[in-house]
């Protein structure tokens, strides 16, 4: 068993207050939570430290919880949460972003499992192949490298791992991608690893690369990869993927 929490705030420097934004006649956030209701989750709890979020919620989510405003990233908001609802160290959260309206509920589910299958682990997360250049290239897309036992060794912006002999001419030369893999930003923690992860201060590498995760990585936190068993949906970043999401809904309607 598992909890999910949609830690959603309204400052986003390329789209503010997008989990609030209407798809299919429903706030972007009530999509993220209806799957992960539909994951079976023990509880999903909608954590923000913005009214107008949470007075939306209020609408059709059962547990809206006003968390502190200094929060440096949503894994600190999600500990506020375990904290608070008081879950029990070996208990799993599943950390399910707000602009994700298309989150398959299943792998909210992989996420989690994956977690349990591994006692020793302290998080897991998913990924999938990359599959052109572009997205390889691309620093809003992230990418992982990890161990034969599928522990994760870096994140980056940077396109990694870096064939050398298929980039002659530079980075823009570069003809070889395959075997590299995005990361997708769905995380199971267990509420230990969530309380020490927010009791760090963030990392160098944290810093340099902005992804939240590499605090993890960097205190050394075993993380768990798997791929995605089925292609998740667009994540909603700026006016372009709303535009593209918006309508695919639209068209599910």
């Amino acid at each position: 068993m598992f909890k999910v929490v949609i830690p959603a705030r309204y400052a986003s420097s390329r789209l503010p207050g997008k989990v609030l934004l209407p798809l299919a006649g429903k706030p972007m956030l009530q999509w993220v939570y209806e799957r992960a209701c539909a994951a079976q989750a023990e509880e999903v709890v909608i954590a923000t430290d913005d009214e107008r979020i949470a007075a939306t919620a209020r609408g059709f989510a059962r547990q809206v919880i006003m968390t502190a405003a200094g929060h440096a990233s949503g894994t600190d908001r999600v500990a506020e949460v375990a904290g608070r609802c008081g879950w029990g160290e070996r208990e799993i959260v599943v950390n399910a972003q707000g602009d994700e309206p298309l989150l398959a509920p299943q792998l909210i589910q992989q996420v989690a499992a994956l977690l349990a299958q591994h006692p020793q682990a302290d998080m897991a997360t998913l990924a999938t192949p990359i599959d052109n250049l572009a997205d390889f290239l691309d620093p809003n897309v992230v990418k992982l490298v990890t161990d034969g036992g599928q522990r994760a060794l870096y994140f980056s912006r940077a396109p990694i791992p870096w064939t050398r002999d298929g980039a002659p001419a530079g980075l823009g030369s570069q003809s070889q991608w395959q075997g590299a893999r995005r990361h997708r930003g769905v995380y199971a923690y267990r509420v230990e690893a969530l309380r020490r992860m927010a009791s760090l201060p963030p990392s160098a590498l944290e810093s340099t690369e902005r992804l939240e995760q590499l605090r993890a990585l960097q205190a050394g936190f075993d993380i768990r990869v798997a791929d995605c068993a089925q292609q998740p949906g667009p994540d909603v970043n700026t006016a372009e993927d709303y535009a593209r999401v918006s309508a695919l809904l639209a068209a599910r309607s």
